[in-house]
C-alpha cells in the first residue's frame, strides 16, 4: 500500500481512514464502521478538525467524573480500538478504570481479535468476553456485558456510541460520558456529559485533565461536576458550527 507523506495536508485524517480500512480487512472493524467513521469525519470538518473550548471543558468535567467514580468503565468497539487503543489503555491505567468490549455486530471471533489487539498494546485485563448479563431494555447484542464491568459501573465512558444503549445505561442510573462529533445525535442528547470532539483527540485530552486534576480536593471536583450543563454545551457547539459555516462563504 502506498505510504501517505506526512507533508500531505490531510495526513492525520488519511491515516485514520487507513487504520479503519486495515482493521476492517483484519476483522476488527465491522463494515458498517466505515460508514460511522465517514459520518464522524464530516462533522469534524465542521469543527475545523480541532478541539473547541467547549469540548475541552467537557473533557475536563469528564476527567473529574471519572476521578470521582467508584467503578469507572471505558467501553470500546472495533473503531475505537482501531484508532485509539493505546490512548484508551493509558487512560484506563491512569485512573484506574476497566476496559470492556461492547459490540453491536458481535461475534466470538471479533471479540477475540479486539481483545488480542488490546493485549498487544499492553492491556492487562479486558472485559466483555464473558458477557454474563444483559443491560435492561435492549434486545440486540449491545445488551450483552460483564457483571463486573459495565453492568456494575457507576460511570461509563462510551466513545462512538449508539443512542439506545446510552439511554439504557442512563435508565440504570449510570453517569454516561459520550464522545460524539454529532451534537444533534440521540447519544449526544441523552448522555450525562457529551464531548463533541474526535475520539483521536478526546481520549488523550481526558487523560491530560486527569493528570491535572488528580490531586484536587474531591469537593472542588464535585463543584465542577455539579455546575455542568450538558444541554447548554450542546447548544453552544451547534451555534459554533452554524457561525463557522456562515463565515466561510
Amino acid at each position: 500500500m502506498e505510504e501517505i507523506p506526512k507533508t500531505h495536508p490531510r495526513y492525520t485524517s488519511l491515516m485514520a481512514r487507513k487504520k479503519i480500512s486495515q482493521s476492517t480487512k483484519n476483522g476488527i472493524v465491522h463494515e458498517t464502521g466505515l460508514i460511522a467513521h465517514g459520518r464522524g469525519e464530516a462533522f469534524d470538518y465542521l469543527l475545523g478538525e480541532k478541539t473547541m473550548p467547549q469540548s475541552d471543558m467537557a473533557e475536563k468535567v469528564a476527567a473529574a467524573v471519572l476521578l470521582c467514580a467508584n467503578n469507572p468503565v471505558i467501553s470500546v468497539n472495533g473503531n475505537v480500538v482501531s484508532l485509539v487503543a493505546e490512548d484508551c489503555i493509558n487512560l484506563a491505567d491512569t485512573l484506574p478504570a476497566k476496559l470492556e468490549i461492547n459490540l453491536f455486530h458481535r461475534t466470538k471471533k471479533r471479540i477475540e481479535k479486539i481483545s488480542k489487539e488490546l493485549s498487544n498494546y499492553g492491556a492487562k485485563k479486558v472485559y466483555g468476553q464473558k458477557a454474563d448479563v444483559k443491560i435492561p431494555g435492549l434486545e440486540h447484542n449491545r445488551a450483552l456485558c460483564d457483571r463486573e464491568g459495565i453492568f456494575s459501573a457507576d460511570v461509563v465512558l462510551v466513545p462512538l456510541e449508539d443512542g439506545d444503549r446510552c439511554q439504557a445505561l442512563r435508565n440504570m442510573g449510570k453517569t454516561v460520558i459520550a464522545i460524539d462529533l454529532n451534537p444533534l445525535s440521540r447519544t449526544a442528547r441523552t448522555a450525562s456529559i457529551t464531548i463533541v470532539d474526535n475520539v483521536t483527540r478526546a481520549i488523550s485530552n481526558i487523560e491530560r485533565w486527569v493528570h491535572e486534576l488528580k490531586n484536587i480536593d474531591k469537593n472542588e471536583l464535585n463543584n465542577l461536576i455539579e455546575t455542568w450543563d450538558n444541554e447548554k454545551n450542546l447548544s453552544e457547539m451547534v451555534s459554533f458550527i452554524s457561525k463557522r459555516l456562515n463565515s466561510l462563504f
